[in-house]
Parts: C-alpha cells; structure tokens; sequence
C-alpha cells in the first residue's frame, strides 16, 4: 500500500482517492458568523489486514508503547502518561496558510477485541487557532484459521477540525472553502492511514517472528 508523504509541507490540496480507503460523502463544512471557527468534519473508514490470528494480533496491538511511537514516524510523538500520545501531524496547508496540527490521542484498553482512540487534552498546550475531535473504533475481525491464519483489523474514524481563519481566508467563497477544507481534511487522513498502516503491518512481522507475506 502506497502513500506520498507530505509531511513538513503544503499539501496539494485537490483530492484523489485510491486503494481501499473510504470517506464518506457526508463530510462537511459549517460556519455561522465571520468571527466564529469554520468547522470541518467526516466519517473515515479503511481496514488492514494481518496474517496470524486473532489474538496474536490483540496481544500486539495491546503493548502499544512498543509499536505506537515508532510506526508513527516520520510524525513527531511523545507520551502523555500511560496510555496516551502527543502526536504532531506535520504542517499542511493551502492559499497561503499553514496550521502545524498537534493532538493528544488516548489508546484505551480493548474490550473484546474493540480499541478505542479519542482525543484528550495536551497539558500546558493551547492550540493555535484550531481544535481538533477525534473518536475513532479498531476491531479485530478473524478471517480465517487453520495453518494459515488470517486476521483483518477494520477501522473508522469520527473527526471534527474547527479553524479560526485570518481576514484574508474569510474573504475567500465560501464554496471555494468547502472543496479545499474538505479535500485537504480527507487527504490528510487517507495518507495518514496508508503511512501507519504499511508500518504497522512491517512492525508486526518483525516483532512477532512471523514471515511477512510476499506481495
């Protein structure tokens, strides 16, 4: 699974889907006043699929101080207590302006196989003119058994980003804002996902012992 990175610069904001991952078509923008943050927000959803069984899997995924940290590079992450991360995403940014988005993220206990991941406060940290809510669900789903064991973890993603643009981006149409906010809002998270997945899935096999399948 491929993705182009573009951390540490503006991202080309047109949005072209590829590979399996899925935004939903209720992604949207809301405003009410000029002075008030523009808010975006989308369902996101995709899958990774693993070769070993199930519970191999959760006993991975459950030790995330051992995977988390280093399968989120080239992104900046720190821990926040036990179970939580400070996750840097990179800087994006289109019509001239840029937002570096950083994000805590708590990694809660599974429950039956079902992980949650929500945001939680960065002490002493005051975003800079946006806010983000992030909620998202991981289940592992076992495909297959026997000799050949094949597991699948499927994911989605609730998120809301609200913005306080600067006079010279208010001014812009507000459609022209719609398809460049939202555009960048899902390519943001696609390439995210197909980044963390490829390294996670490389991870895996390394720290289990388990022969990567052959592409």
């Amino acid at each position: 699974m491929q993705s182009h990175i573009l951390h540490q610069q503006p991202i080309d904001t047109r949005f072209h889907p590829q590979g399996s991952y899925e935004a939903s078509d209720d992604t949207v923008i809301e405003t009410s006043t000029s002075l008030d943050p523009v808010r975006f927000q989308g369902h996101f959803a995709d899958k990774m699929e693993i070769w070993a069984d199930r519970e191999t899997v959760a006993q991975y995924l459950d030790d995330h101080q051992n995977w988390f940290m280093r399968s989120a590079h080239p992104m900046k992450v720190e821990p926040l207590g036990v179970n939580a991360y400070e996750v840097t995403i990179g800087k994006y940014g289109a019509f001239g302006y840029e937002v570096e988005p950083k994000v805590g993220l708590e990694l809660f206990p599974q429950q039956e196989k079902v992980y949650r991941i929500k945001d939680v406060a960065i002490p002493n940290y005051v975003a800079p003119g946006y806010e983000v809510t992030f909620n998202a669900i991981l289940e592992i789903v076992e495909v297959s058994s026997g000799s050949q064991p094949e597991s699948r973890i499927d994911w989605q993603l609730e998120l809301i980003v609200d913005i306080q643009f600067p006079k010279f981006i208010r001014k812009l149409p507000q459609k022209v804002l719609q398809k460049t906010g939202t555009g960048l809002l899902s390519q943001i998270v696609r390439q995210v996902s197909h980044r963390l997945t490829r390294k996670v899935q490389q991870n895996f096999y390394q720290t289990m012992g388990i022969p990567a399948p052959h592409n």
